[in-house]
């Protein structure tokens, strides 16, 4: 694995809440990422920009007020724009309005470009465990 990777998060849309995203970047600073944390009511261009100027590893998406439907798509799309198209992307929180099966709630988020979909209550551990094994299989892989 890269020996600091930069990692954005926030909280994307509307949504003001921060505690999860506290926590998490917490959580992956004791871990050794780099963390540039973007904070509450982030647009996806504000995620984008922070990528490119940190030449970031992967965006962190949050959202717990249940409209990542809403604003999660088009995200790979403008990476992808910026000349990021092959960075990580991830997802989580309460992103969906309701209780939901989660199978199909995960297949919507990645049809969306999103390389992981994480339900309400992943602990920051698993985060880094998925992190860890995705970068290094990029590491393998080359360029």
């Amino acid at each position: 694995m890269l020996s600091k990777p930069t990692l954005v998060l926030g909280v994307i849309g509307a949504d003001i809440h921060n505690v999860g995203i506290t926590i998490l970047a917490s959580a992956l600073r004791a871990a050794s990422f780099n963390v540039v944390s973007l904070g509450i009511l982030v647009s996806q261009e504000e995620f984008v920009r922070a990528a490119v100027e940190t030449a970031a590893h992967a965006i962190l998406v949050s959202s717990l007020y249940g409209h990542g439907e809403l604003d999660c798509p088009g995200l790979r799309e403008k990476c992808i724009e910026a000349g990021l198209g092959d960075i990580l992307l991830y997802v989580g929180g309460n992103i969906v309005v309701g209780k939901q099966e989660w199978g199909p709630v995960a297949a919507k988020f990645k049809a969306m470009g999103y390389d992981r979909v994480y339900p309400p209550g992943t602990t920051p551990q698993r985060v880094i465990e998925d992190l860890k094994t995705d970068l290094s299989a990029r590491i393998e892989a080359g360029p």
